[in-house]
């Protein structure tokens, strides 16, 4: 039996933090998933699959309705339900699927503290674990702005969303360039779930220098750009080529790269 069990649409960058985690820490998690587009012809579940290896009475029970990036009608258990209340994904269980954990950063906790003997993700004290958190919490923030502005790279973009994206940017970039001025790593001597939040949301973020023709109507830039923060920039740089991190990161970045390179 693994030790958590996700289910996601896939890839989904916010999901690599606890990918990431577990790498370091040595924790078994079990992914599963389709690709954003598939996934709504899942069933939502600690066991979930396509519905096609649903019947047809367990899929009209399950029938609920869109919310939040998705359309139209998905399917969700009600035990998926009470396991996680919100509804959404990445949805992580525990191994024999009674506790529900949701929320990227919440996920990527539960694994650190599963192999907390094993490295510390989290922090080696109280006082290292709570500066962590300081830095996940404002990742939320930033989060929230983001997630607006990137669902909204089409017709729905404008430039008051792009304004607040742009001012959510900066206020987190700056904290994050200001918090390495006199070490390495954002916590200790090492690399924690701050880091990894960190190089995970500007990952994600950096999927609207895809996003052209969108930004061009509204005679608008990306807002990726990196240059006014240096030693963020080198930190992300050095956090893409480590071991625990490339396996998600080299093949998607290089992804992106070759298709904002055919875009320009």
């Amino acid at each position: 039996m693994t030790d958590l069990r996700i289910f996601s649409y896939l890839p989904n960058p916010r999901l690599w933090k606890a990918a990431i985690a577990a790498r370091l820490t040595g924790v078994d998690i079990e992914v599963v998933g389709a690709k954003p587009h598939e996934i709504a012809g899942w069933l939502w579940d600690f066991d979930a699959r396509p519905l096609g290896a649903v019947s047809d009475e367990d899929k009209a029970a399950a029938a609920r309705a869109a919310r939040t990036g998705f359309s139209g009608t998905l399917y969700k258990t009600d035990a998926f339900l009470i396991a996680h209340p919100f509804g959404t994904v990445p949805a992580a269980f525990s191994g024999d699927g009674s506790v529900g954990v949701f929320e990227s950063n919440s996920i990527m906790r539960c694994v650190a503290r599963l192999g907390r003997n094993a490295y510390p993700a989290y922090g080696r004290d109280a006082y290292e674990a709570s500066r962590i958190d300081s830095y996940l919490d404002a990742s939320l923030v930033f989060a929230r702005d983001s997630q607006i502005y990137l669902l909204s790279l089409g017709d729905e973009l404008t430039t008051e969303v792009h304004s607040r994206a742009a001012q959510a940017f900066e206020t987190w970039m700056s904290g994050i360039e200001a918090g390495l001025a006199d070490r390495a790593f954002l916590v200790g001597e090492d690399v924690t779930l701050a880091d990894i939040c960190f190089a995970c949301e500007l990952t994600l973020f950096s999927r609207e220098r895809v996003a052209r023709k969108a930004l061009s109507r509204l005679d608008l830039q990306p807002i990726t750009r990196l240059d006014a923060y240096p030693r963020a920039r080198a930190h992300y740089e050095a956090l893409c080529r480590h071991a625990a991190f490339a396996p998600d990161m080299a093949d998607y970045l290089a992804k992106l790269g070759a298709e904002i390179a055919r875009l320009s």
